[in-house]
C-alpha cells in the first residue's frame, strides 16, 4: 500500500496525503505522472517540489500513522490538502490537533470550507474557477475560459503561507495563545480574487461581459496587432493617461476632446470608438516604434509573449534569474523564487524522488525504514 509523500522539514512539516492500494511504483503525488517532459518527471511536479524532502508512509496502517504522529511531535506546522473529511478520519484535523498537540500550527486547505451545500465535494482548480465565477470573467462573451495559470491552487497556497507566517509571528510575540489553526478553502480564495466583479454585480445587478485581453473596468486597456506581426498591449488607468495617449501617441486631439471619452466610464461605454483608432494606429507601426512612443508618453505597454518567448526572455537572462537544480532525471534549469532579498541567495534544492528521504528522516526518530527500532 502506498500514500502520497509526506514532505517533512525540521522547521515546517507539510503533508498532502492520498492513500491508495496501488503498488509502490504508482504511489506519491499523482502530479508526478501528468507527463514526463523533464527528464522523465512531470513539469507540474518539478515546478512545485524543489527543495522538499519526500517520506512515503502508509496512513491506512497503524504503523504508518504512528510514524506520522512521531513526526508531528517534532514539527512546527502541518499543512494538509485532502479530500473532504480525510484529516478527520485520520485523526489529524485541526480540531484533533488542537487537543493532542496544541503547540502545533495546523493549516488545512480544502475545496469549499465547511457548512455549505458543496462542502462534501472534491475541488480542483478548474472546478473552483468555474464555481466562483472566474471563468465567466475570462475569455470572450459566449466563450468563457479558465485562467491559464492555476489561480485557485496557487492563490490558496499563498493565503495558507500567509496564515502560517501570521500565526508564527503571533506565537513569537505572545499575541496568540492556545491552539493555532486555520482552514483556507479554494472557493473562498477565488471569491476573494473576484472581489471587483462581485462588488460591481452586487451593486448593479449586471454581469459584466469578459473582454479577452481587455478590461470591463478601465479603458483603453487591451492588445493590438502591430505592422511587423507582433502584438502590443497598451494600458491606461486614469484620465491623464488617456489624454497623453490620444494627444501624444495617436496625435488625435479630437479624440482627447471628445466629450464621450473624457471620463473612464465614458471610455468604457464607448470603447468601440477609441479601440478602433488605437488598433488602426498600431497596425501602421512596428512593435518597437509603438513601445518607444508609448514609453515617451508615459503610457504603460508590454509585448504579448508566448511561453517559449518568455523562456528566452532577455529580462530573465539579464537579471540572472535561472539556476540549475538536481532532479532524479538529471539537472534542469529552474527560476529563482520571486523575492529578491538583499545579501541572501535563495536556496535551490533538488526535486526529491518518491520516498527518497524516508530512511534518513525515520532514522532521526530511531526507526529503521523496515519499521524495526534502531
Amino acid at each position: 500500500m502506498t500514500c502520497r509523500s509526506l514532505t517533512y522539514s525540521r522547521v515546517v512539516s507539510s503533508a498532502a496525503f492520498a492513500c491508495a492500494t496501488e503498488p509502490t511504483v504508482r504511489g506519491g503525488d499523482f502530479a508526478r505522472r501528468y507527463d514526463d517532459v523533464v527528464g522523465g518527471l512531470a513539469a507540474h511536479f518539478v515546478w512545485l517540489n524543489r527543495g522538499k524532502e519526500s517520506v512515503a508512509l502508509d496512513l491506512k496502517s497503524s504503523a504508518g500513522m504512528a510514524v506520522l504522529r512521531r513526526l508531528l511531535d517534532r514539527a512546527d506546522v502541518l499543512v494538509s490538502h485532502l479530500a473532504p473529511g480525510a484529516t478527520a478520519r485520520l485523526g489529524i484535523a485541526p480540531a484533533d490537533l488542537a487537543v493532542s498537540r496544541p503547540g502545533l500550527i495546523a493549516v488545512e486547505i480544502d475545496g469549499y470550507g465547511s457548512g455549505g451545500p458543496p462542502s462534501h465535494k472534491r475541488a480542483y482548480d478548474l472546478l473552483v474557477q468555474a464555481e466562483s465565477g472566474a471563468c465567466a470573467t475570462t475569455g470572450r462573451p459566449g466563450a468563457p475560459a479558465k485562467a491559464g495559470p492555476p489561480m485557485a491552487d496557487v492563490s490558496t497556497g499563498l493565503y495558507a503561507a500567509l496564515s502560517i507566517t501570521a500565526l508564527f509571528c503571533g506565537k513569537e510575540r505572545g499575541r496568540v495563545r492556545g491552539p493555532t489553526s486555520a482552514v483556507v478553502s479554494l472557493f473562498d480564495t477565488m471569491t476573494e480574487l473576484m472581489g471587483y466583479s462581485l462588488t460591481y454585480t452586487r451593486h448593479t445587478g449586471v454581469d459584466q461581459e469578459p473582454k479577452g485581453m481587455g478590461s470591463p473596468a478601465v479603458a483603453p486597456y487591451g492588445a493590438c496587432p502591430t505592422a511587423d506581426g507582433h502584438t502590443v498591449v497598451l494600458g491606461t488607468t486614469n484620465d491623464g493617461e488617456w489624454q497623453r495617449l490620444a494627444r501624444e501617441l495617436l496625435g488625435r486631439p479630437d479624440l482627447a476632446d471628445d466629450e464621450r471619452l473624457r471620463s473612464n466610464s465614458g471610455r468604457v461605454a464607448h470603447s468601440e470608438v477609441h479601440d478602433a483608432e488605437i488598433g488602426a494606429w498600431c497596425a501602421r507601426h512596428d512593435l518597437a516604434y509603438v513601445q518607444d512612443r508609448a514609453d515617451a508618453a508615459g503610457i504603460g505597454n508590454s509585448r504579448y509573449n508566448t511561453p517559449s518567448e518568455v523562456v528566452a526572455h532577455p529580462h530573465l537572462t539579464a537579471r540572472d534569474r535561472w539556476r540549475e537544480i538536481d532532479t532524479p532525471g538529471g539537472p534542469v534549469p529552474a527560476l529563482l523564487p520571486p523575492p529578491v532579498v538583499s545579501g541572501y541567495e535563495q536556496p535551490m534544492g533538488p526535486i526529491p524522488a518518491l520516498g527518497e528521504h524516508t530512511a534518513a528522516v525515520l532514522a532521526e526518530l530511531g526507526i529503521c525504514a523496515d519499521g524495526e527500532s534502531l
